[in-house]
């Protein structure tokens, strides 16, 4: 018997029309996990994603979500774009909701959620179907008064999801196996049917863990042939393109601390990466793409007003710049950035990385 499932792509039209979820359209049926040790909540997940025509999930890794990554990242037809913050993964999921018909982004527990929130509220007033997937506390940790890192200071953990129901058609809060089966595919299918962001939260113990339920089809859910309005699509990106065109200084920060003569030393410390999340949880989602941050200053001074920028790479360079920056460049706003060694980090810091990294992969109580 066939399954009904939600591959975008089978349903695209070759007008390049849009197809946004709704109604059934009909797909071969997912084929049975033969082996048990592969059929994780993990990849259940990356694979649900990939069926509804998600191939891009973009990401901002934290030590919640980090074995969860390793999952996504392992399916062979999802890439995992990684972001600067929380907010870009969202519009940037958004933006491929619009494009693709549905979106997903992944980020960490409550320091993640609440800085995404913005754009999950803008894609559900738009009705877009945008999954934001939360790497969530250890399961074990539920009801037992901790307060945790990545909270507001609470021992309660609903803080981030009481939020999300403002913004969000359906929530679902996975901290156990039992039900995560259908606690997912029911999310999914309510974002494709309602048009609508879901939130789903996965404790991070548990993207790792086998179960039965994961080896069995999905639960049937249905997707709509309905276009979005070509002509509108055509008009707004016409005239967003007109709008950048025309903006003399699409970049503010440190441009606006140029006009108004700023006289401050700016640090940017680049070690290529998270490395504190590296620690935790290594992975290729902890390394950066690195730009010519000294080079990009130097675009937005372009020669008017007073700016001084310089790359240092050891201490005797550190001291020197310092020095520089207090007393020639006084009167300039300094740009200083500092290279270090991915590995550059203090004892303590190693050590809070082995102890979270032990409390995160702690296995389910089944008391």
């Amino acid at each position: 018997m066939d399954t009904i499932v939600g591959s975008l792509d089978t349903c695209k039209p070759e007008n390049g029309d849009v197809i946004r979820p709704n109604g059934p359209v009909r797909s071969a049926p997912r084929s049975v996990v033969s082996d048990s040790s592969s059929a994780t909540l993990g990849r259940h997940l990356a694979h649900r994603l990939v069926e509804i025509g998600v191939n891009h999930v973009f990401s901002v890794p934290g030590d919640f979500n980090l074995a969860l990554l390793d999952h996504l990242i392992a399916e062979p037809g999802l890439n995992l774009i990684g972001c600067c913050n929380e907010l870009n993964a969202g519009y940037a999921a958004d933006g491929y909701a619009r494009s693709r018909g549905v979106g997903a982004c992944v980020v960490t527990f409550t320091v993640g959620g609440l800085s995404v929130i913005n754009a999950i509220a803008g894609a559900y007033s738009e009705n877009l179907p945008l999954i934001c997937i939360v790497g969530g506390p250890n399961s074990n940790d539920y009801g037992t008064n901790r307060i945790l890192h990545h909270t507001i200071g609470l021992s309660d953990f609903r803080q981030e999801l009481t939020c999300f129901e403002a913004v969000t058609c359906y929530q679902a809060v996975v901290n156990n196996l039992e039900d995560a089966h259908e606690q997912i595919d029911k999310a999914v299918s309510m974002a494709l049917s309602e048009s609508k962001p879901v939130y789903i939260s996965i404790s991070c113990n548990l993207a790792a863990t086998p179960h039965p339920t994961f080896r069995s089809d999905p639960v049937p859910f249905s997707l709509s042939t309905k276009s979005s309005n070509k002509m509108s699509l055509e008009a707004a990106v016409e005239a967003t393109v007109e709008f950048l065109n025309k903006a003399v200084k699409p970049v503010l920060e440190v441009s606006t601390m140029i006009r108004n003569e700023q006289k401050s030393i700016i640090f940017l410390v680049n070690n290529g990466g998270y490395t504190i999340e590296v620690e935790i949880h290594d992975g290729p989602y902890n390394v950066i793409k690195n730009w010519n941050y000294t080079g990009f200053v130097d675009a937005i001074h372009n020669g008017k007003g007073t700016c001084w920028t310089t790359k240092v790479t050891c201490e005797e360079e550190l001291v020197e710049a310092i020095t520089i920056a207090s007393e020639a460049k006084k009167d300039c706003l300094c740009f200083i950035e500092v290279i270090l060694h991915k590995d550059d980090t203090s004892k303590e810091l190693l050590e809070w990385g082995s102890r979270v990294s032990a409390a995160n992969s702690r296995p389910p109580n089944h008391d």
